[in-house]
């Protein structure tokens, strides 16, 4: 499977990941409107974390046998049996943050959208084809690529 992989030592600490990530995930997939009108700061499922003079880009890992989806109460977090990819369905969501307290690389955030309780956390963009934090990477500090597990 496809994943996002990070290379801290191209990072520059820009955030145009997270702004990629914003437009990608809003009504009018325009900077713009997604910033001042649909007010989504924020919001990215993507954030970039900084120690001087490294900055790294953290998401989800979409895991193999993911806490978050066994501790989801709800049955909202799945893992597509095809794709792999983690990801919430969101009008089953009830907001309890259990996924957020299960995830050991701390991916998963509380968030609201239309009203309603829902984890932000990286769907692979999985409408698109390559995730937009990838696509507007400046420095390609963010790669998609397919990566032998080790044994």
């Amino acid at each position: 499977m496809k994943k996002v992989y990070a290379r801290p030592a191209y990072c520059m600490n820009c955030h145009l990941c997270e702004v990629n990530c914003i437009v990608a995930h809003s009504r009018s997939h325009d900077v713009f409107r997604a910033y001042m009108r649909e007010n989504l700061r924020g919001t990215a499922r993507v954030i970039v974390e900084e120690k001087l003079p490294l900055s790294v880009a953290v998401q989800c890992r979409h895991c193999a046998d993911p806490a978050c989806v066994a501790g989801c109460i709800s049955g909202a977090m799945i893992k597509d049996p095809v794709t792999g990819i983690v990801y919430c369905q969101e009008d089953k969501c009830v907001g309890c943050w259990t996924c957020v307290a299960s995830c050991p690389f701390g991916a998963i955030r509380p968030g609201e959208k239309n009203g309603r309780p829902v984890p932000l956390k990286c769907d692979l963009c999985r409408e698109e084809g390559e995730p937009a934090c990838v696509a507007g990477c400046p420095n390609r500090a963010l790669v998609f690529e397919e990566r032998r597990a080790w044994a």
